[in-house]
């Protein structure tokens, strides 16, 4: 039977401590479990997958997918986060120890988000762009309805000053200007297309100080231009993670999805049902 609609499940920051992290994992299980049973056709994450930079504990992620049968580009589209690249007490041990130069910092970033994409990049981009890491734009095509994610990567190294806890975001520019390619539109055309962010495009927003200083160190410094990039792509959905809170919202006439998180939140995701006419239903789903 043929359906004029496809289902994406989100989640985001799940924070996982590794293999010995049992009853996430179960929690984990759980709702891959759920989503075989709802049917679900695709599989979203935006980021955090683990507690901190604990590459030796990656393939348990992909050991977990790979159970469920989510392990595969046409199940699951995933990017990192701060958390999965980022450890503070190591990189402050090096500062007071070293002083490295922010360059350093920012090459020891890019090693890091390499190996992240060596292991999960046939999750993310096609076959074409795995090496190449972000930003990657993915098209899928099922029987009604063509589908495609633009993925960013938005973690920005630590600084003693600017990024104290590791936890503000930036993209970098060099991701814009591929993205404002001709052939990157043209590749969208006819698509639903949803943008993937780690970093929250909107924290507190308020008039209180401690939300604007708690504001300043989760922000994603160069948010207007991301949005600005999404719009030229038409952009319909952005989802992302981040700030622990599931809620909706828009800027610029793009609909936005905080995914909340895994974590805090084990039995709630968000789901997003896309029509074959374009029409778009969002809802967060508790599991009973």
């Amino acid at each position: 039977m043929i359906h004029n609609t496809v289902t994406v499940a989100h989640i985001s920051d799940l924070h996982l401590a590794g293999r010995h992290d049992r009853r996430s994992l179960a929690s984990l299980d759980r709702m891959l479990r759920h989503f075989n049973e709802r049917k679900i056709d695709h599989l979203v994450i935006t980021g955090d997958l683990f507690d901190t930079y604990m590459p030796a504990e990656w393939p348990v992620m992909r050991e977990k997918l790979r159970e469920h049968d989510f392990c595969s580009w046409e199940r699951t589209t995933l990017i990192p986060g701060n958390h999965d690249l980022i450890t503070i007490e190591e990189e402050m041990r090096i500062y007071n120890a070293l002083n490295p130069f922010p360059g350093s910092r920012k090459r020891a970033l890019q090693e890091r988000l390499s190996g992240f994409c060596a292991l999960f990049g046939d999750l993310m981009g096609g076959d074409g762009e795995i090496k190449k890491g972000f930003p990657y734009v993915k098209v899928m095509r099922f029987p009604r309805v063509s589908l495609a994610f633009v993925g960013v990567n938005s973690v920005w190294p630590w600084h003693r000053s600017d990024n104290p806890l590791g936890a503000r975001g930036f993209i970098d520019p060099a991701e814009f200007r591929a993205l404002s390619q001709p052939s990157v539109a043209e590749a969208l055309r006819g698509s639903f297309v949803i943008g993937l962010c780690h970093h929250a495009l909107r924290v507190y927003g308020t008039s209180s100080p401690i939300d604007q200083a708690f504001d300043w160190t989760m922000e994603l410094i160069n948010r207007d231009e991301y949005l600005a990039v999404m719009q030229e792509l038409r952009t319909n959905v952005i989802v992302h993670g981040h700030f622990h809170r599931f809620q909706t919202y828009a800027m610029g006439g793009v609909q936005i999805v905080n995914g909340g998180s895994f974590r805090y939140g084990p039995d709630r995701y968000s789901e997003m049902v896309i029509g074959e006419d374009g029409s778009f239903a969002q809802r967060f789903v508790t599991l009973s």
